[in-house]
């Protein structure tokens, strides 16, 4: 029962990675990944032995995330997968980690936007090594911020973070 304890919490980690992978290569998160998280959250919380109180409060974070996330979709911070990623992972991590998560998640967004900046920057660009068409990409300048990277590490710092209720029940 142990290994398959340790497999379902890997799901919310390869499924976090994986949506950063796709929003760097395509600038898209594809609708599945959120919804796979959002379906993997009451096993994987049934599964550990959470109760019915702390498996409604995350479910209760995860709304929060979800007006979040479609308030900077709205004002066009972020895109619609980027909200959905940001909702889903709101439900896996709860309180108190959803603080960490939006603190490492902010944190990160700006480091990342900073990096593609210098990135585009006419000083750095020409260094830049031709490679596959979405590292071009990145690199163009006007281009948006893959924001589901910023994402993921957020919700990955805050996953193993002590406080996390999911990770803390185990």
């Amino acid at each position: 029962m142990h290994a398959f304890h340790t497999l379902i919490l890997l799901v919310f980690p390869a499924l976090v990675i994986l949506a950063a992978l796709k929003d760097a290569t395509s600038y898209t998160i594809p609708n599945w990944i959120p919804l796979a998280l959002i379906i993997a959250f009451p096993v994987a919380a049934l599964t550990i032995g959470l109760s019915l109180p702390v498996i409604g409060l995350q479910a209760g974070i995860g709304l929060i995330g979800l007006i979040c996330g479609m308030a900077m979709f709205a004002v066009g911070w972020i895109g619609g997968g980027d909200a959905k990623l940001f909702a889903a992972a709101s439900l896996w991590l709860g309180f108190p980690a959803a603080l960490t998560y939006v603190a490492v998640t902010a944190i990160a967004g700006g480091a990342l936007a900073v990096l593609l900046l210098a990135l585009r920057s006419v000083w750095l660009k020409p260094f830049v090594p031709g490679g596959p068409p979405w590292l071009s990409r990145l690199t163009t300048t006007g281009e948006n911020v893959p924001y589901g990277v910023a994402i993921a590490v957020g919700a990955l710092v805050a996953y193993y973070y002590p406080a996390c209720a999911l990770v803390a029940a185990v």
